[in-house]
């Protein structure tokens, strides 16, 4: 920090009490100085030699035979007052970055001028601030911060433009060229410390970021905060990455950190208020100059200072432009406290709308230029569509995610639940193991769903998407509607079927064999394609083997799981775990295999019998009489032994 002192005489100014300041001479003071509730007791001849106005206030006391003169209004009060005072007498004065602003103000209130004196307190002043404060960065900062209270001297003076022009030109610089002090707190590598692993005793020239600069502008309040930036920018030096590193770090610092606890304790939060929205004003307009994280903390913020539509919009727009960044835990906004959910599902309803909006553009855009230039933009469009899908790919397991927190919320209606889910387009969701977890937990959580409602919301998943460990831990989930079993179990039998054939373990012909055959024109498939009678959604009707023993859909599942069982087919305790597509569901120790007796998750007896029974209302059938004894007591477990997502 850097310092002046003026003067050369001993300080012999003293105290008496709290309010009285004098000066120990053997020279009787003969004017009264009175500066709020202090009272200093001096000479008029040193002071009225260097102040302009007290040589005013003086001349029209002595009118009145009064020898006390009252600036209660001097800028920086008694402290400044005392330093212009000790500079009258000659005493030895220091002066630094926080007390040579409000020195400065002061001896402009006691118009310490050059025409009243040589060498005056201001011309003093003004050659320290020009030759040292204002070309040190930090103290450039800490006369910044001491403004505030001296206003509108310090305006006036234009002491804060200077101050925010050296501070601006000096971010501004080149990284390499910084050669002074600067505060930054995060874990150096040891070869920006000069002491990497091949240190040879020549310690290097430390690197210096491209952001040393933000963390010593979080101690500025934010009206300031606010002219830094702005000057910043428009010197247009600096990368709109790092004005966005700025302002995250100052959010934290300022606004993040006491919010929450603020907005609890019911505490006044205009501060906050005006935070955001200095922060949200100041953030830059090119892509990918924010992190999506950041944009969703500031929405969160809005939220809980009940900020306007306007500014929600703003960051709802701009969140949904780059919603493939985000994470399942950013996306939790809690919802207003006036509404029974837990969380906002309209808002990212309106961050996903965007974001489909956008990339339908991009698209567009794409097919124009296609058009326009096909041969010369081949390359490009293969790489814009690669991005494309790549982003809508992570939006739809982001939204999967989503969907299995807000699951959790009991008061969460169906409706949301499925709006939501049906955004996302079919293309984008090449494996449906996340979104089932989804509802799967839905259904846990809400139990009192009617056939109907089940049938909706089961309806949102394709049964042939599903993997093989999800399609395993569907035929074992209590939760689930007996009709989505079948599905699941047809699929994976295909599924076993076309792999047996695929490695020459079974003839083509058998494997085309295992595909339903339509009834009435229709076929079985996804279900999406399923009946849309509630009837539908009941339970299969009962067949009977050649033995006479009646095969319901409880005994339907259970001999599923105990040919699974002795094939090598499933894991009666797998679950679902939260990692969105991508290993859904945890691995059975034994997977379908497409050889043996343990290829599929149903043998295709069994499921002929319940297509046949299903199809004729209830009636026998006659073709599928062969099983053994040993099959019928494979069949009788409990349906109980199914188990589902916890």
């Amino acid at each position: 920090m850097k310092y002046m002192k003026l003067g050369s005489k001993p300080d012999v100014f003293q105290t008496e009490g709290n309010n009285i300041r004098f000066v120990a001479t053997e020279l009787a003071t003969d004017i009264v100085i009175i500066v709020g509730e202090v009272k200093f007791y001096l000479h008029k001849f040193p002071l009225l030699s260097k102040s302009s106005r007290l040589q005013t206030l003086v001349a029209s006391t002595n009118e009145e035979s009064n020898d006390e003169i009252d600036i209660s209004d001097i800028p920086g009060g008694p402290a400044a007052f005392e330093i212009c005072a000790k500079f009258c007498y000659g005493m030895i004065v220091t002066l630094n970055a926080y007390n040579v602003l409000a020195a400065r103000c002061a001896a402009e209130y006691l118009e310490m001028f050059e025409t009243i004196d040589k060498g005056n307190l201001i011309y003093k002043i003004d050659v320290f601030l020009s030759s040292s404060i204002f070309r040190t960065w930090k103290d450039s900062i800490i006369v910044l911060q001491t403004t505030k209270s001296l206003l509108p001297w310090s305006e006036n003076l234009k002491v804060i433009n200077h101050c925010v022009d050296s501070i601006a030109t000096k971010a501004s610089i080149d990284p390499s060229e910084v050669e002074w002090s600067y505060t930054y707190n995060r874990r150096k590598l040891p070869s920006e410390n000069g002491l990497d692993s091949h240190w040879n005793g020549v310690r290097k020239q430390q690197m210096v970021p491209r952001d040393w600069w933000v963390e010593d502008l979080c101690d500025l309040e934010m009206c300031l905060y606010k002219k830094v930036i702005m000057a910043i920018k428009a010197k247009g030096r600096i990368s709109s990455e790092v004005i966005g590193e700025a302002l995250r770090a100052y959010a934290h610092r300022r606004l993040f950190s006491s919010l929450e606890n603020a907005v609890s304790n019911g505490l006044d939060c205009t501060r906050h208020s005006a935070a955001l929205e200095t922060i949200i004003s100041l953030l830059p307009s090119e892509e990918g100059s924010v992190p999506c994280s950041f944009l969703l903390k500031l929405l969160r913020a809005s939220c809980l200072l009940g900020s306007d539509e306007a500014c929600r919009d703003n960051l709802t727009k701009r969140i949904g432009a780059k919603l493939d960044e985000a994470s399942v835990s950013d996306l939790l906004i809690p919802a207003n406290s006036d509404e029974a959910a837990m969380y906002n599902v309209d808002m990212i309803s309106a961050m996903l709308e965007e974001f489909m909006a956008q990339q339908r553009e991009d698209d567009d855009g794409a097919k124009l230029q296609e058009d326009d230039d096909q041969e010369a933009m081949d390359g490009d469009d293969d790489n814009l569509n690669n991005i494309s899908s790549s982003s809508k790919l992570a939006v739809a397991k982001l939204v999967d995610g989503y969907l299995a927190e807000i699951a959790k919320d009991p008061n969460l209606p169906l409706s949301k639940f499925i709006a939501l889910a049906e955004m996302v387009p079919l293309a984008t969701r090449p494996v449906h193991d996340g979104l089932y977890r989804a509802i799967d937990i839905y259904l846990k959580e809400h139990p009192g769903l009617t056939k109907g409602e089940k049938k909706r919301l089961c309806g949102l998943m394709d049964c042939k998407k599903l993997s093989p460990e999800a399609s395993m831990h569907a035929v074992q989930n209590e939760r689930l509607p007996l009709r989505v079993v079948v599905q699941v179990l047809f699929f994976e039998q295909v599924r076993s079927a076309a792999a047996a054939a695929a490695t020459g373990d079974m003839p083509p012909a058998a494997a085309r064999s295992l595909l339903p055959r339509e009834q009435d024109g229709n076929s079985y498939g996804s279900s999406r394609s399923t009946a849309t009678e509630d009837d539908q959604w009941a339970p299969p009707p009962t067949t009977t083997t050649s033995s006479g023993a009646a095969v319901d859909a409880t005994s339907f599942r259970s001999m599923s799981l105990a040919n699974n069982k002795n094939g090598g087919g499933g894991d009666r305790n797998g679950v679902v775990s939260g990692g969105g597509d991508q290993a859904a569901c945890k691995k059975p120790p034994s997977s379908a295999s497409a050889k043996g007796g343990g290829g599929g998750l149903m043998p295709k007896k069994i499921l002929s019998k319940l297509w046949s029974g299903k199809a004729s209302s209830g009636e026998n059938s006659s073709s599928d009489t062969s099983e053994s004894p040993g099959e019928e007591t494979r069949s009788t477990p409990s349906r109980n032994t199914r188990h589902s997502v916890s």
